[in-house]
């Protein structure tokens, strides 16, 4: 049993949310509870205000000079965190960055008044940045010149050691024992002036997170887990920009519906025309025309804009003007020879769906149940989620396509050549030797 699977079974492991374990002992003089059940131990304190109040927004090149001496001049860690306005506008841009660091206590900055912060980036170059899910708000700073060079996803660190709940609030109030207040964070954050709850709420999103790293890094060292976080939190930090989506209007809500290549030409026609009003509009698509409407003219190929307007998302306070342009798309896509109509899938690169293996073959479907109960045992004796132990994708490449010879090292090296990191190589390995020779 490695040091990670021991402690990992000690029944003081604190994954169930709550306060930390109490060590003392009852008052000799209470009286017995037959069943006293679980110790929900202290009730959980509100956050209400930040330490040192709301700051200003920074608005202005002279006060972000002085915010950049001041978090130059700071020590240790450094809490980030980026607001973004889904749902409302166009793309995933921030609309606020919320800063903390000892020394220059809490920044709260304005990136529409100051796009470019990539003097705040490089002052902060060679410092660990703390982020909760930081894949999620990564590319929108990328966007204005902050890109960390090491940090630490304290969503990450808490899957990794087991938490059953990783949001930021549950993190909080069962590590640190306090309550956020989290009914802002799906407001219009493009909305100026931000009001002053709004502000309250980012700022104290940031006000414990370099607290919340500190403890959990010390159950992370207490698990033996520490070393794979690392090399988790280097993978994210090194990883370059995703490539663009390849045809993301086939990522269409209700896209299962669609099945002729001329109904998927309307599909594909509607959604550019789509994005690209939304994009000139600068709001969200879905505020433009929701993907329902979109599937149900594909379905329907309506021959004018009358009969566009009696299907379901369009008739509804849709003027003529705005009917004759989605029945416009919908005539491009209908005029569109045969050779130009997209296929009805997407070009496969890795193995078929899990579904199609006992068909296509049987053995790999037997291997890759095999793997698929080993590492899910394996998850479970490390109480982590499977997916952050190796990501299925990985299983189901190797399990497809074994190596000619089986054995640690060849299976290692394919594991790593699908980018598992080593700290899974060393876990993950053992148990699919014994899968793949079944």
């Amino acid at each position: 049993m490695t040091d990670a699977q021991d402690t990992a079974a000690d029944s003081t492991l604190r994954t169930t949310g709550g306060a930390p374990p109490d060590d003392g002992g009852s008052s000799a003089t209470e009286a017995p509870n037959p069943d006293p059940g679980p110790d929900p131990g202290p009730e959980p304190i509100p956050l209400l205000e930040p330490r040192e109040g709301i700051p200003p927004v920074v608005t202005d090149a002279d006060t972000l000079a002085e915010v950049i001496a001041a978090f130059a001049a700071g020590s240790g860690p450094v809490a980030v965190d980026a607001e973004r306005a889904s749902g409302y506008r166009y793309g995933q841009r921030a609309y606020l960055v919320q800063l903390r660091r000892e020394g220059a206590g809490t920044a709260l900055i304005d990136p529409v008044a100051c796009p470019d912060l990539s003097g705040l980036g490089e002052a902060l170059s060679g410092v660990e940045w703390v982020l909760h899910a930081a894949t999620q708000d990564l590319p929108c700073l990328r966007e204005i010149g902050m890109v960390p060079t090491q940090l630490f996803d304290t969503e990450l660190a808490g899957r990794i050691a087991g938490f059953p709940r990783v949001g930021l609030g549950a993190m909080v109030e069962g590590v640190l024992g306090f309550v956020l207040e989290k009914g802002h964070s799906a407001v219009d954050w493009s909305t100026r002036p931000l009001p002053e709850p709004w502000l309250r709420y980012a700022a104290l999103d940031v006000e414990l997170l370099v607290d919340l790293r500190d403890a959990l890094e010390k159950e992370l060292d207490r698990q033996g887990k520490l070393e794979w976080a690392r090399q988790e939190f280097d993978a994210i930090a090194s990883a370059p920009p995703p490539e663009p989506r390849k045809d993301p209007w086939r990522r269409t809500s209700g896209m299962h519906k669609v099945r002729r290549r001329r109904q998927l030409a309307v599909v594909r026609e509607l959604w550019q025309t789509r994005d690209r009003i939304a994009q000139r509009r600068d709001v969200s698509p879905g505020k433009v025309l929701g993907d329902a409407a979109i599937v149900e003219a594909a379905l329907s190929l309506p021959a004018d804009a009358q009969a566009l307007a009696a299907l379901n998302g369009f008739g509804h306070r849709m003027g003529r003007r705005q009917l004759e342009q989605w029945q416009a798309a919908v005539d491009r896509a209908k005029a569109l020879p045969d050779a130009q109509l997209p296929q009805p899938g997407q070009a496969v690169t890795g193995p078929p769906p899990p579904r199609a293996w006992a068909d296509k073959d049987p053995e790999a479907a037997a291997r890759l149940s095999a793997a698929r109960a080993a590492v899910s045992a394996l998850a479970e004796a490390l109480s982590m989620p499977q997916e952050n132990l190796i990501t299925p994708d990985t299983v189901r490449r190797v399990c497809w396509e074994p190596p000619a010879v089986v054995s640690a090292e060849s299976v290692g090296a394919a594991l790593a050549g699908f980018g598992a990191r080593a700290w899974q190589v060393e876990q993950v390995t053992p148990v699919l030797v014994a899968a793949l020779s079944a």
